[in-house]
This record gives structure tokens, C-alpha cells and sequence, in this order.
């Protein structure tokens, strides 16, 4: 109790050295633990925050500052990152594990700072540590601040939609046997909606979610996707949506009658309860368009009328896009479109300092000495950016940056900006599935245009990559399939009114082309979003330099971070 004590006391006091600024200050207080959860007939123990599965939820408005307080009980380290938040100047509290901080080790804690400042929607927190997001994860609600409001009529309720993994083995254990065998990870068991499987599922009829609505009110769903390796469609009986929002911005509202949704990305959507009073079901179904293993099974919920009537023996199920249906995942992506009014202005590089051409890759390596690796003969998964699988430090990046001047040239090299070898990329024949490795990041100076043009290939498993940047939201400019052409695709891209978002799907054998200005200094993160993709080295650092004031330049470390030692 004593130790709860002090550490509130300090959440206290280090609130009163913020409270001068605008926005408001909210404090939270959260423990890492086990938990045992019965689901599918079988008893698990996760990982969780607060005993919770999904997570706790922080609630605030835009312009707030956050502290949260994470007290790790758990049996290994874990870090927490906050999904989308861009954190002006502030990475030491970002979260990614060996990149902005060194694990918080069981026993220990570590306060950290929450800065909104653009953002307002729907974001979400989620460990960034191995595959410990599976459990530990939650939604974050950023309000519109005081003075202002929606831009749109304002809903009669708020609710969070939450869509999960769930595994009934331990999720770590899956993650080691992968990396074991350098094979596929096992997948998962069940989808989840806000924690329950849906009666498709052994012993989970009785637990399914349900959304008791009232005839005539219209409802603002925040709906996140949580899931480790899955993209997915979903959509409500006889109801359309009206995406209104999408990663902590809004959107130009368009009706549709599914949504697609990868790993972390959010999406608002508002639904009015306009149809005879019934139940109806809400379903959740994987998108995948390639040969790699993937959990197809569905997930289900209800939503429920409020009245008096007779409830049908069969509930209809809605029609959904097939599962590899690419062409109406992309029609979704296409309607995406920012306000870009007054009130919502946006500002698209038009000036471009530099230009990134990334490939993104599914690869193999080599594995030493006949270890027991099973794939394609003796060789093990792994994944590249410009045909580089990332290498995660022992020590946190950041720190290593801020240490020796921001430099980081003694533990990591630059990623090309360019593949090594220009080749047919979504056509190729005979080029190797092997790739290199090496701890390779990305620098920016500040104040610097950035398109970055994501390309898919046909090595290894093609499929969909979502990739996300830390620090930043950004403009998806375009996005289109084959090869990007540098000569014709640049004349399509949508500057006037682009999507405003955090994470893309960069599409199977295609392209996506990202906007941004590099002005939030510090060490970021960027990765696909597929847990499994990370794990096999899909991602790099981008490194933002300081600008010439103390506004444009990043923030001193605070007076404690988790021990790398």
C-alpha cells in the first residue's frame, strides 16, 4: 500500500508541473498482471491491465496530457505504446521495446507522459513487447475540446467496439516455438469482439457481446482492431454505417455496408437504430488474399432492441465481400477522404526534400548450422524493408541517440532510400527469397517533405502489409496495384483532400504512396502492423533531427526510464 501510495503521490506532483499548459491533466493507474480467463471451454492465463480483457479505456480531450502509470506485476518485461498519438517532441514516452525504452521488468514501473495534441477520435494503447499487445491492449477517446464539437450531429451514445485475438495457449509460447522452428506461428483460436467469441464458438453463446440499442437513437461505435495478424471485414445486419472517422481524424462521412479494417488502424462509425425492433447480428470475418496460414474462423455479437417482441429463432447473418475479395478492400481504402475545411485543415507536402522507395517483403534466411529450422529445407521466415530485416537493438535506440549527440552511427547504418536492385516487383522471376539483416534506420532532418512510396512483391508470401508509423500521422496520397510507375502514378495522387491517418494497407502486389512533414524530433518506429511481420524484421527507425530552437527540438529525457542494464 505504501508503495501505491508514493507512486501516486508522485503522479500528483509531476500533474501540478503541467497543469500550467493548456488542457487538462488526467491520471491513471494501471497494474500488469496474470489473469485467468475461460473461454472456448478452456481456462487461460493472460496477461492484463487491471484484470481486464480488453484493457482499461483513457478517456480525455484534445489538447490533454495524460500520465499513466504502469506497474509491471507480470512474469517478463513489458512496455505500453500509445497507438497514434503523436507525442510533440516527446519520444521517451512512445513506448516501442529496445527503440524508445528498455522493458519495464517485473517489480518495476514507469510513468508516462501522454501528449495529445491534433489528434480527436479514436486511438488505442497496446503493449509493445514480443506478442504481449494480444491481451494487453484498450481504446483511447479523445473528445473534442471545450468550445467545440463534432462535425457532425452529436450521437445519442458513445461505444467502443473492440476486435481481438484469442489464443488458448500461451501466446509467448507461441511466439518462441515460431521463432524455433523459423516457421509460421501457430494461429489463432477465436476472433474476439469487445472479449467474446460469438456463439459460432465451442462453449460461447451464452457470453456473447451484445449492444443494446433504442429505436431511433443513433450510436458513435469506435471501433479498433486489436488483432495480431489478420485483416478484417465487418459488418451489421440490415444497418449501414457512416464513417465519419478513421485513426484519431475525421473523415468527409460516406455509407457503406462493410468496413475494411487492418491491425491497427480505428475507425468512427455512427449506426442509427432505424430498423424493427429484432436482434441482429454484428459479424467479423478475416480478409486475406494469399497462401500464408490464417485464422478463418467468424466472429459474432448482437445488437439488441430495447422493447417488447418476439425474438427470432434464426437471426440473419449480413453478406460480406469474399474473403480474398482485394477489389472491395480497396474500394473501401479509396472513400477515405479528409474534411480539409476550415475548421479541419490539413497541409500536404507539396514540396518534396525527400523520397523514400520502400520495398516490402516476405524473405527467407539461412539458418546456421542446421539448427532444426524447417522451412523450404534449412532455412527459417523473416521479413525486409529495401531487402534489410531490421535487428532490434540490445539498448534502447533512443537513449543511444540522445547519449552521444544524437548519433547513432556506433550501433546502427542507413536503410537506402531505394531497393539495392531494381527489379519487376510484383512480377519477378528468379530473384532470391534471401534476405540481409541489420540494425538499419532511416534519418530526416527537420523540416523535411517526405513521400515515402510503399511497394508490395512477389517474393515469399504476397499478401496486404498494414504499416505504421510512430510519432506521425500522415496522408496516404495514392495507392494502386502492379508496380508504381514514377512517370504516371505521381499525376493521380490525391493532394487535395488525402486521408489524415497513423497505418495503411499497403496492398498484395501494389503500392501506397504517404505524405508528411518531418517536424516531431526524435526516434520513431515503423513497421507492419502484422505481429508476426515485426517479429521477422519488417520495420525500421526513423530518426527525426532537431530543429535550431528549443520548440523544434526534442525533449530531455525525464528523471527516470526503465533500466536497460
Amino acid at each position: 500500500m505504501s508503495l501505491i501510495s508514493g507512486v501516486l503521490g508522485f503522479i500528483f506532483l509531476i500533474s501540478l508541473l503541467f497543469s500550467e499548459g493548456q488542457g487538462a491533466v488526467h491520471n491513471y493507474y494501471w497494474v500488469v498482471k496474470q489473469t485467468n480467463f475461460t473461454k472456448l471451454c478452456t481456462t487461460s492465463t493472460i496477461l492484463t491491465v487491471n484484470d481486464r480483457f480488453p484493457g482499461p479505456e483513457i478517456h480525455a480531450k484534445k489538447g490533454d496530457t495524460v500520465f499513466v502509470t504502469v506497474q509491471n506485476d507480470g512474469p517478463y518485461g513489458i512496455t505500453i505504446h500509445w497507438h497514434g498519438v503523436r507525442q510533440p517532441r516527446n519520444p521517451w514516452s512512445d513506448g516501442p521495446e529496445y527503440i524508445t525504452q528498455c522493458p519495464i521488468m517485473p517489480g518495476g514501473n514507469f510513468t508516462q507522459e501522454i501528449n495529445l495534441s491534433t489528434e480527436e477520435g479514436t486511438l488505442w494503447w497496446h503493449a509493445h513487447s514480443d506478442w504481449s499487445r494480444a491481451t494487453v491492449h484498450g481504446a483511447i477517446k479523445v473528445f473534442p475540446a471545450n468550445g467545440t464539437s463534432y462535425p457532425f450531429d452529436k450521437p445519442d451514445r458513445d461505444q467502443t467496439i473492440v476486435f481481438s485475438s484469442w489464443y488458448k495457449s500461451d501466446v509467448m509460447a507461441v511466439l518462441q516455438k515460431s521463432i524455433a522452428t523459423g516457421d509460421d506461428p501457430n494461429v489463432s483460436d477465436a476472433y474476439t469482439i469487445n472479449g467474446e467469441p460469438g456463439d459460432l464458438y465451442d462453449c460461447s453463446n451464452e457470453t456473447m457481446y451484445s449492444l443494446l440499442v433504442e429505436t431511433g437513437k443513433t450510436y458513435l461505435l469506435r471501433i479498433v482492431n486489436a488483432i495480431l495478424n489478420e485483416e478484417m471485414f465487418f459488418a451489421i445486419v440490415n444497418h449501414n454505417m457512416t464513417v465519419v472517422g478513421s485513426d484519431g481524424a475525421y473523415v468527409k462521412p460516406f455509407s457503406t455496408d462493410y468496413l475494411f479494417i487492418t491491425p491497427g488502424q480505428t475507425m468512427d462509425v455512427l449506426v442509427t437504430a432505424n430498423q424493427q425492433a429484432s436482434h441482429y447480428y454484428m459479424v467479423l470475418t478475416p480478409f486475406l488474399d494469399t497462401d500464408s496460414s490464417y485464422d478463418n474462423t467468424t466472429s459474432r455479437a448482437l445488437i439488441k432492441y430495447g422493447g417488447n417482441y418476439t425474438v427470432p429463432s434464426s437471426i440473419p447473418t449480413p453478406t460480406f465481400p469474399n474473403i480474398s475479395d482485394s477489389i472491395s478492400a480497396q474500394l473501401f481504402v479509396v472513400r477515405l477522404k479528409s474534411l480539409a475545411d476550415p475548421a479541419h485543415p490539413i497541409n500536404v507536402p507539396k514540396n518534396i526534400t525527400k523520397q523514400i522507395f520502400m520495398t516490402v517483403s516476405v524473405n527467407l534466411f539461412a539458418c546456421p548450422n542446421s539448427t532444426g529450422c524447417t522451412v523450404n529445407g534449412n532455412n527459417k521466415l523473416a521479413a525486409s524493408l529495401n531487402n534489410n530485416s531490421f535487428v532490434t537493438p540490445s539498448t534502447a535506440l533512443l537513449q543511444e541517440y540522445y547519449d552521444n549527440n544524437n548519433n547513432v552511427n556506433h550501433i546502427a547504418e542507413a536503410l537506402p532510400n531505394k531497393p539495392p536492385t531494381p527489379f519487376n516487383y510484383t512480377t519477378v522471376a528468379n530473384m532470391s527469397a534471401y534476405t540481409n539483416e541489420g540494425t538499419r534506420v532511416i534519418t530526416f532532418d527537420y523540416g523535411d517533405e517526405v513521400e515515402i512510396v510503399f511497394q508490395g512483391t512477389n517474393i515469399g508470401a504476397t499478401q496486404n502489409h498494414p504499416m505504421h508509423l510512430h510519432g506521425y500521422s500522415f496522408y496516404l496520397v495514392g495507392t494502386g496495384s502492379a508496380d508504381f510507375d514514377n512517370g504516371t502514378d505521381p499525376s493521380r495522387f490525391n493532394l487535395v483532400d488525402p486521408p489524415e491517418v497513423n497505418t495503411i494497407a499497403v496492398p498484395r502486389k501494389g503500392w501506397s504512396a504517404i505524405r508528411f512533414k518531418a517536424d516531431n524530433p526524435g526516434v520513431w518506429f515503423m513497421h507492419c502492423h502484422f505481429e508476426r511481420h515485426t517479429s521477422w524484421g519488417m520495420s525500421t527507425a526513423v530518426i527525426v533531427k532537431d530543429g535550431g530552437t528549443n520548440e523544434t527540438s526534442m525533449r530531455p529525457p525525464p528523471s527516470y526510464m526503465p533500466s536497460c542494464s
